[in-house]
């Protein structure tokens, strides 16, 4: 968690899409394996922190290419979708959410429109709703 932390406050704002955490726990025990290796030496003279640094390492390099599969597979998704749901996805991501009328405002498309592209981009997992009614408002799901 405190990489991610280290990570996010140092503006790489793609952390959340590709969890270090999930790699690790994937690579469970070679983790245990670096940690004891490392903890043996680590009051001596000579701390051998090679173990460890080389998980760590190793497992960023494993959160990279997970996140390129994941990003190549949003570009094969966002190219298929319409330009107004392009529009609306970039105001949300922008904005961190957004009600209907401030994307109608932003798009200069009427709510019924708007409607019928949110309707998908929430089936399609793009866009999460919350609340209901005037209140109501979207976030990237």
């Amino acid at each position: 968690m405190l990489t991610t932390l280290l990570l996010l406050r140092a503006g790489y704002g793609y952390v959340p899409f590709s969890s270090l955490e999930s790699v690790v726990e994937h690579n469970k025990e070679a983790y245990y394996l670096a940690l004891r290796r490392t903890q043996r030496t680590i009051r001596t003279d000579a701390p051998d922190w090679q173990p460890w640094v080389g998980f760590f390492l190793e497992s960023l390099r494993g959160q990279k290419r997970r996140l390129e599969v994941k990003l190549q597979h949003e570009r094969v998704v966002l190219a298929s979708l319409p330009e107004l749901s392009l529009d609306v996805l970039e105001l949300v991501r922008k904005q961190g959410r957004a009600s209907v009328a401030e994307m109608a405002e932003a798009t200069g498309t009427s709510r019924n429109t708007l409607k019928g592209h949110l309707r998908k981009l929430v089936a399609g997992g793009h866009l999460t709703l919350h609340g209901s009614g005037r209140g109501a408002f979207y976030q990237l799901g």
